[in-house]
């Protein structure tokens, strides 16, 4: 029987050196305690591990990264991004100027809190850590402007939202976090429905272990992604992994630069490393899809994060996840000097341009009109075309949508304000003090696509705006009907709030709280048209891989 190699020990994700900026959140609930052995105990009060993460679960909402905030800044200044590149990045930098004014967040859904810590084995708790995060978490949402999203299952079929925004997902480990014994260490994320739901996992083999093939593969899969998770991205592709929830982890770890410090190399250790050139490759790749941010252009990804993991020699998971435009997180650390939150920009103001970008041509569209006639002004023009909405508009997501087809189903008529009106898939944040509505950016709006056939054959939802590509199905249903869908720019949900809506009321549902059906008013709404009347979709093409990718 022959023996095995030495005996060698390395972490799966080896850290580098920490160099986050930090600010001082409190010197409180946090003491040093002379333990047994000479040795030097961190004591945590529960109450520090509440008000670190309801300050965090606050900064997130409304602040962004500098390093973001310059990529957005660097779209504009770029002479090779689209025109709706540079229009989509000048939003989202308006967006962070008015979020970060601390009333309104930045995206209207507000995310799973999702909170990451690794305890050092000198720090000392009441053994209640996730208890007072947990409660942390609860106080943010209630307090802040933010939206309730998760929901208590009380049967397999039925279930409601929790009113809190609870349960978080909290995962503590004992470990030395950067080999610091009395350190205390977080990662905070709010994730979106949008974001989280472009999470992939694909069980692929050694096969897919050659440049021309993995190229392909990407190409093939990373258009699926599609734009309904707001662009540009943060990309994170993870190769490998002892474990199929491993790999997604770490994609998602890696979307959030929590994994930047990692070896770009790889040993026998067989720890995860970055591979940078393929980093670089992959990013030019996506480049070239045509998608841009969100309807046309270079700038699908800020950036790539490429991640490969060891592996069993039967399994090569691969795990693809992105961070979108509302990205949303912070490290932390609870040290014997004080309770330290990653300093987040609170001017995002300094990385606008000194004058105001020329306008690209824009159509105005006034729907206080008939529909048919709205529907006439939009047939002018092809997809892509940049439009300025101005009017009512009917507001309606997921559960509306079913509630309004059990109707059809049993025989009643479309209600008359889904023929009138062109119908916006949102759901509102909570609406401040002295303000007509809270944060109101778009849905998903593949979500409805079953809807589309059936409503439209019934005269309702003739224009349905929204953000993201949607099926051949939605194509094939307006071009029968004479329907249109127009992308809204995913991602500022506050500047929207603040800038493009004027009056909000509730017009049915209204025990469905978000969920209601609204109308509201809008002004110099920004949208673009995507599927048109004749059956064209400006996704249709983009989403096409390209058949020599390895010839590239």
């Amino acid at each position: 029987m022959s023996r095995g190699a030495a005996f060698t020990y390395s972490p799966l994700l080896p850290a580098g050196e920490d160099l986050t900026e930090y600010r001082l959140v409190t010197d409180e609930g946090v003491d040093v305690v002379e333990g047994p052995g000479g040795r030097r105990f961190l004591t945590v009060e529960p109450s520090a591990l509440t008000q670190l993460t309801a300050e965090a679960m606050h900064d997130i909402a409304h602040y962004l990264r500098p390093a973001h905030l310059a990529q957005l800044r660097s779209i504009i200044d770029d002479p090779k991004a689209s025109p709706n590149d540079r229009f989509v990045a000048m939003d989202l930098l308006r967006n962070a100027n008015i979020a970060a004014g601390g009333v309104l967040p930045m995206c209207q859904d507000t995310g799973t809190a999702i909170v990451m810590g690794k305890r050092g084995r000198h720090v000392l708790t009441d053994g209640t850590d996730e208890a007072a995060i947990a409660l942390g978490v609860y106080q943010a949402y209630t307090r802040l402007n933010l939206r309730y999203s998760q929901l208590a299952p009380l049967t397999m079929w039925d279930e409601r939202n929790t009113g809190t925004n609870l349960p978080a997902q909290i995962e503590l480990y004992a470990e030395d976090p950067g080999g610091q014994p009395d350190a205390y260490k977080f990662l905070f994320m709010a994730k979106g429905g949008g974001s989280a739901n472009k999470s992939y996992l694909y069980q692929e083999t050694k096969a897919l272990l050659n440049p021309q093939r993995m190229m392909q593969f990407l190409d093939e899969k990373l258009r699926l992604i599609g734009t309904s998770a707001c662009p540009p991205y943060h990309l994170a592709v993870v190769v490998g992994g002892t474990s199929a929830e491993h790999a997604l982890k770490t994609a998602k770890l890696a979307s959030a630069k929590y994994l930047d410090n990692l070896p770009t190399s790889g040993t026998m250790l067989a720890h995860g490393f970055r591979d940078l050139e393929l980093e670089a490759a992959v990013l030019e790749l996506t480049r070239d899809f045509g998608i841009g941010a969100q309807f046309g252009g270079r700038y699908f990804c800020h950036d790539v994060r490429v991640i490969r993991l060891p592996r069993h020699g039967a399994s090569c998971p691969v795990a693809i996840a992105v961070s979108c435009s509302a990205d949303r997180q912070a490290v932390a650390k609870i040290t014997p000097s004080g309770v330290w939150l990653e300093r987040l920009e609170t001017d995002p103001a300094r990385f606008l341009p000194d004058v105001e970008m020329g306008e690209e041509p824009v159509v105005q569209v006034d729907l206080n009109r008939p529909m048919s006639e709205i529907r006439a002004e939009l047939s002018k023009y092809p997809v892509k075309t940049r439009l300025s909405l101005t009017g009512p508009l009917v507001v309606a997501r997921d559960i509306a949508h079913a509630k309004i087809a059990e109707r059809l189903d049993a025989g009643e008529p479309m209600p008359q304000y889904l023929r009138d009106h062109a119908v916006y898939y949102a759901g509102p944040a909570k609406t401040p003090e002295g303000y007509a509505s809270g944060s109101f950016g778009p849905t998903t709006a593949g979500r409805m696509d079953s809807y589309v056939e059936k409503f439209q054959a019934a005269g309702g939802s003739m224009v349905m705006l929204a953000k993201g590509n949607r099926s051949q199905q939605v194509t094939d249903a307006c071009r029968t009907y004479g329907g249109f869908y127009l992308g809204s720019i995913g991602g500022p949900a506050a500047r929207l709030a603040q800038d493009c809506i004027r009056h909000v009321e509730v017009l049915e549902f209204p025990e469905l709280g978000m969920e209601a059906v609204w109308k509201i008013e809008v002004e110099d709404f920004p949208a673009f048209i995507v599927v048109d009347d004749k059956g064209n979709d400006f996704f249709a093409e983009v989403t096409k891989p390209m058949l020599s990718i390895g010839k590239r």
